[in-house]
């Protein structure tokens, strides 16, 4: 998906089987853009030449570069507020001279892509990687308009196209960072402006379309900060309609889903509600069967799951699922993974799921497990290669990354004490019939950021 945007226009030049391989991974527009393509090939080899060498220079002039999905960004960047693009002198001198028109007008006649309207232009656009828009929306107004608008998520969302991106803080950190496996590079967030309460207390994250909510507790009490990934800036609420702490979460397409936990006041909780990014607004749901806190959440067979916790009579093995046609709960005896030493501090259950299947990481033992659900039982698929039993399941970060797993945290053989060490990222695409998971090692941070993972979050966009 990162080059096939630039090899787009070079295989027009060769046999028309060519161009259909490279429109097979564009989906539902492949149609559009071949016939808009075909446009431009039909043109003369003039009007192709400039299709390819007229996108974007450095003065504002088009090249290839940001089409392609060449690597733009340096290891590890700022993601503040888009710049406004750099006037060339020469034209500008031109522009005084002559009497002509202003930049306005001129961004407004530019075309995103020489020899292409703008619909098929915006498809093309939307396939180019995620990494790249920074570089991309500072070519001219026209780009920097088209950044502000969020359209290009839009369009992304339609055609099923998204990009798994970690949103991360950890110890030693003040601000949040942003990780894209691809190519593995970091980014910083804008700060969070919250207040001192806030910033030293326990938070959660969850992530909904664009959006990446933490919630914590400021001095008025529990609040959610709302990071934008269209306007890059933070934003105060929406709050919950019962705001709460400590309970389960999980996102499916745009939306996201709460369910249990506790209460501002301290009261155990069964209610449920779930976040719409476009409308901005949280809906209530239907309660569980049951109160409960420390619980985990995850998305599988395109219903919401809520697993284990802490109830009204103590620790909870039964798991509950949410239909949203029949607008009921049902609940799973057993589903709870089992293996936890001493369930009082361990954390809540570390769960994911990887090609709708399910599987946990048992911290007491630094297992991986998959869940069998034709039976209701949990099989080892061997050890994880971080030490997520040092701190009984806190301070690691166990994620669904599309088709794959997501773990990260502490080497196991960096010490027998992981304070002083950075964390590593990994990554495995596990098969439930297999006997061992194996591990994909992405990169090891480290320098001021250190073992423990405070919040992470996946945005897939």
């Amino acid at each position: 998906m990162v080059e096939n945007t630039g090899r787009l226009f070079s295989a027009m030049e060769g046999q028309d089987q060519d161009v259909e391989q490279e429109l097979a991974s564009f989906g539902p527009s492949k149609k559009k853009l071949k016939n808009g393509l075909n446009g431009i090939y039909e043109n003369g080899d003039s009007t192709r030449k400039d299709c390819r060498t007229t996108n974007c220079n450095s003065n504002g002039e088009a090249t290839t570069q940001v089409v392609a999905g060449a690597s733009l960004i340096e290891e590890e960047s700022d993601t503040g507020p888009i710049k406004e693009p750099v006037k060339n002198s020469d034209v500008e001198e031109n522009e005084e001279s002559s009497g002509g028109s202003n930049d306005q007008s001129q961004d407004a006649d530019y075309s995103y892509m020489p020899g292409l309207n703008d619909e098929l232009a915006l498809l093309c656009l939307a396939h180019t990687s995620r990494a790249e828009y920074g570089k991309l929306f500072s070519i001219n107004k026209k780009y920097l308009a088209l950044a502000r608008s969020g359209e290009l998520y839009k369009i992304r969302r339609k055609e099923a196209i998204a990009e798994q991106w970690v949103y991360m803080l950890a110890s030693g950190q003040f601000e949040w960072r942003a990780f894209d496996p691809f190519s593995r590079r970091w980014s910083r967030l804008p700060n969070l402006p919250s207040d001192s309460c806030f910033a030293s207390s326990d938070k959660e994250s969850l992530c909904a379309g664009t959006q990446l909510l933490v919630l914590g507790r400021e001095i008025e009490g529990l609040v959610i900060w709302r990071y934008d990934l269209v306007t890059n800036k933070w934003y105060k609420g929406p709050a919950m309609l019962t705001p709460r702490c400590l309970y389960a979460s999980a996102s499916c397409g745009s939306f996201a889903f709460v369910a249990g936990g506790i209460s501002a006041t301290g009261e155990l909780l069964n209610c449920a509600e779930r976040y719409d990014p476009d409308s901005q607004r949280w809906e209530p749901l239907p309660n569980m069967n049951k109160k409960r806190k420390l619980c985990s959440g995850c998305y599988m067979d395109g219903k919401f799951y809520v697993i284990g916790g802490t109830g009204e009579e103590g620790e909870l093995t039964c798991g509950e699922v949410y239909d949203s046609e029949r607008k009921t709960w049902d609940l799973i005896q057993n589903m709870k993974p089992s293996g936890s030493r001493n369930p009082i501090s361990q954390a809540p259950p570390l769960i994911a799921v990887a090609n709708n299947e399910l599987y946990a990481l048992e911290a007491s033992m630094n297992q991986l497990k998959v869940y069998m659900k034709r039976t209701n039982r949990w099989r080892v698929l061997g050890e994880v290669p971080v030490r997520a039993d040092f701190n009984s399941g806190w301070g690691v970060a166990f994620k669904s990354l599309g088709n794959e797993l997501l773990l990260i945290g502490g080497d196991r053989d960096a010490s027998q004490s992981m304070y002083g060490y950075g964390i590593s990222i990994y990554t495995s695409r596990p098969d439930p019939n297999v006997p061992e998971a194996v591990w994909r090692f992405l990169t090891r941070v480290g320098g001021s950021i250190g073992p423990f993972v405070f919040n992470c979050a996946i945005m897939a966009t």
